[in-house]
């Protein structure tokens, strides 16, 4: 009984104390996409295989080491996604998105399953958030992702990030660097992991990714891919650095940054973070105009990124990030008795229709143990009703913060509960000196 009561190695329960902090991060994300045009897209939690090995890279870890594959009944190749760019671009050419107006802009909270060893920041089932836009060569969209990310973050308050960029270049120059890079490792071959001898003749950018020590170690004294793009990279480039210039977007060129997907091309960005030990990346993406037309559509230059929300979570938390109080009920009714009960069941109808929250005690216990129930729910209002409540029409509603008690016609309930509500707020902005959004007088409890 012990194995299936404890969650599986590198996966994390998110309890309903803690998952208003989930839903602020996602809420926000979501927000700001949608200010650059990025709508939502949801995409199947898994593939045929075949879709990651084209996509995302048969020489790379990703493929090589970590995805959960199986065979289905059918005997169907199956992948739980490892990430969600190459889902996106298989819905955008089976769907049509292709044939629409260009560039197309989606956007994406996705779960991914990656089997690598668990640690801080890194899970074998991760969520993400990512965009992805089709349909576009020109360098404002790669300044407009990156402002996209930048301003997830500065309006989640997180601090003391570095926006690292690079370009990697296109075929056309790459495969000068490919020959430079073959040409530095095979001298020290035999010093590389198994893994990555292999991929000297395959892909040999690869071995800069690689999370061996040892082939790490070789990879920092290789060429840099950044001395051998050729004019059209150099210019696209330099370009994206100017349109971040002028959104006084600070980065620094960092030539080392490859990432991690065979996808990519010419523009490469990591934000990185100090604050969470050696997983440090809470977003990387760029350019990949070549892997559209790689799964069977038209060339299509395209680009994205992906931001993963464990890890953004995680940094949030060390740098005391403001996050917004979990919501408490509005309103907790005690009812004693069976008459008392059928009202309460009314007026929890009632009030949910308006849009407030009000719950009452499915157990049916004594009144003290409802009234210990509803502290612990941290009720805003409470009220109690019984026989005498029910024939007399009236109640008294206590305000849980400051004890004070109102008396409350029952048949009016609703309004009468907005009015209180409405004026302890008024008066405690006014004790607190803070100025009121009178706006907000006319979008409580869904009233007007």
């Amino acid at each position: 009984m012990a194995l299936i009561t404890k969650a599986i190695k590198g996966t994390k329960d998110v309890l309903p104390k803690e998952v208003h902090k989930n839903q602020y991060i996602e809420a926000t994300a979501l927000d700001i996409a949608e200010k650059f045009g990025y709508k939502e897209i949801r995409t199947p939690v898994f593939e045929h295989t075949e879709l990651f090995q084209r996509g995302v890279g048969d020489t790379t870890d990703v493929v090589q080491k970590e995805m959960y594959t199986f065979d289905d009944k059918g005997g169907r190749s199956i992948t739980l996604r490892p990430e969600g760019t190459a889902g996106a671009v298989r819905s955008y050419l089976e769907n049509g998105l292709c044939n629409e107006t260009l560039p197309q802009k989606v956007c994406y909270i996705t779960s991914c399953y990656r089997y690598e060893k668990p640690q801080a920041g890194r899970l074998r089932e991760f969520h993400q958030f990512g965009v992805e836009c089709f349909g576009t060569q020109s360098p404002l969209a790669d300044a407009e992702i990156i402002a996209l990310a930048k301003s997830i973050f500065d309006t989640l308050e997180v601090k003391d990030l570095s926006l690292e960029i690079n370009s990697i270049g296109c075929p056309k120059c790459r495969a000068e660097y490919h020959k430079a890079l073959k040409e530095y490792f095979s001298a020290r071959k035999e010093e590389l992991c198994p893994t990555c001898q292999d991929r000297l003749e395959r892909n040999p950018m690869r071995i800069l990714d690689c999370k061996s020590p040892i082939c790490s170690e070789i990879a920092k004294g290789a060429p840099v891919v950044i001395d051998y793009l050729c004019d059209e990279c150099k210019e696209h480039f330099e370009m994206v650095k100017k349109y971040l210039d002028v959104q006084n977007i600070e980065y620094k060129v960092n030539p080392h940054i490859v990432r991690g997907l065979d996808y990519y091309t010419k523009t490469v960005f990591e934000f990185v973070s100090n604050s969470i030990g050696a997983q440090g990346t809470v977003c990387g993406g760029g350019r990949y105009d070549g892997l559209v037309d790689a799964l069977g559509g038209q060339k299509t230059p395209s680009l994205g990124f992906a931001m993963g929300l464990e890890r953004l979570m995680l940094l949030m938390e060390a740098q005391n990030c403001p996050f917004p109080e979990a919501s408490k009920p509005d309103l907790f009714i005690v009812a004693l008795g069976d008459k008392a009960t059928l009202k309460a069941v009314e007026l929890c109808k009632d009030m949910r229709a308006e849009g407030f929250t009000a719950l009452m005690d499915l157990n049916q216990r004594s009144v003290r143990a409802q009234m210990k129930y509803a502290d612990k729910l941290d009720a805003r209002y409470n009220i109690v009703i019984g026989d005498n409540e029910v024939n007399e029409g009236t109640a008294k509603l206590k305000d849980m913060t400051t004890g004070e008690e109102t008396e409350i016609a029952l048949d009016t309930f609703v309004s009468g509960f907005y009015n209180i509500s409405l004026s302890s707020q008024l008066a405690d902005l006014e004790i607190n000196g803070e100025e009121f959004d009178f706006g907000s007088l006319f979008n409580v409890g869904g009233q007007e």
